[in-house]
């Protein structure tokens, strides 16, 4: 396996606080790979150390083989990095932005003004000021910049936060774009969703650790399958009025109902309706829904995405 980024036992801490405690991950060159967690877990430590911006306390990392304790002007070359939020001279036009920071690169910088302009879709913007700029074209001009030396592999942290559902879905093109373009993205997000249209593989963090590793699909798979059935019932059942069901595979409670991990809407559904039937009772709510990496994270961990 060709790996852009090999991370074993990586160990970050400041003094009592463990930020990153002991992860071990590969990445593949030319895929999209997400680090995913809620806020805290560790995501922005890792990343930052694999940019060279933090050292690590234990751990090795490499990126295309290289470290940053031993060539850290090589590495500098061959990746592009786009910050959680990038500080910019406000009275700056987009264009004179682009071509000050391609100076930074030399000879190296072998993309053109030009064709970032238009690949990040910012033609039309090349004269205003930055300060003038929406979230969303802010954010596609820090990735231009992070392309600027047509890095080899590039850095996203939170690429998309803040942003509206329309910038959004813009910056996703434009990632997907690159992935075409055989480049290796390594992004952090919080944004499951994200993660399923964008990556190819995730890792799933908690507490510094990796809690999970696989594609999107085998992820779900293994929490127990692609379909979750929601329902609520009048009066309460407990959780044993639901095992045999066929078609199911697992039963967890959630607020005042269940949710039912099931291999098919088409097998599940009917048993469970004539389940209730047979007990007397009338579901109060019954919803199938297709399963995302939110129900992976909860079934790992007891909690959501979005709790603290």
């Amino acid at each position: 396996m060709d790996c852009a980024i090999r991370i074993a036992g990586l160990v970050k801490s400041y003094g009592d606080v463990v930020a990153v405690a002991g992860l071990d991950l590969e990445v593949r060159r030319g895929e999209c790979f997400g680090l995913l967690g809620p806020n805290g877990a560790g995501k922005t430590t890792t990343i930052e150390i694999l940019e060279g911006l933090l050292a690590p306390s234990a751990g090795t990392v490499e990126v295309l083989g290289l470290r940053w304790d031993r060539q850290p002007d090589e590495l500098r070359a061959r990746i592009g990095v786009a910050l959680q939020e990038t500080k910019l001279f406000d009275r700056l036009t987009v264009e004179e932005t682009l071509r000050l920071f391609r100076t930074f690169y030399g000879g190296r910088a072998t993309l053109s003004v030009e064709t970032l302009l238009d690949e990040m879709q910012l033609g039309e913007k090349r004269e205003t000021w930055v300060m003038k700029l929406s979230g969303g074209q802010r954010q596609r001009l820090a990735v231009a910049l992070g392309l600027i030396g047509d890095p080899e592999v590039l850095f996203l942290d939170e690429p998309t936060t803040g942003l509206d559902p329309q910038s959004r879905r813009a910056l996703w093109d434009t990632i997907a774009a690159l992935r075409a373009r055989g480049k290796t993205v390594v992004l952090t997000t919080h944004y499951m969703d994200e993660a399923e249209r964008l990556c190819d593989r995730v890792a799933i963090v908690d507490h510094g650790k990796g809690i999970a590793l696989g594609t999107p699909a085998e992820l779900i798979d293994r929490s127990g399958g692609q379909h979750l059935v929601e329902v609520t019932t009048d009066p309460a059942l407990p959780p044993e009025a639901f095992a045999g069901l066929d078609g199911m595979r697992a039963v967890r409670a959630q607020g005042d109902g269940f949710t039912l991990s099931i291999d098919g809407p088409h097998v599940a559904l009917p048993a469970l309706v004539a389940r209730l039937a047979e007990r007397g009772v009338r579901p109060t709510r019954l919803v199938s829904r297709t399963a995302t990496l939110d129900d992976v994270f909860l079934s790992l961990t007891g909690r959501t995405l979005r709790e603290d």
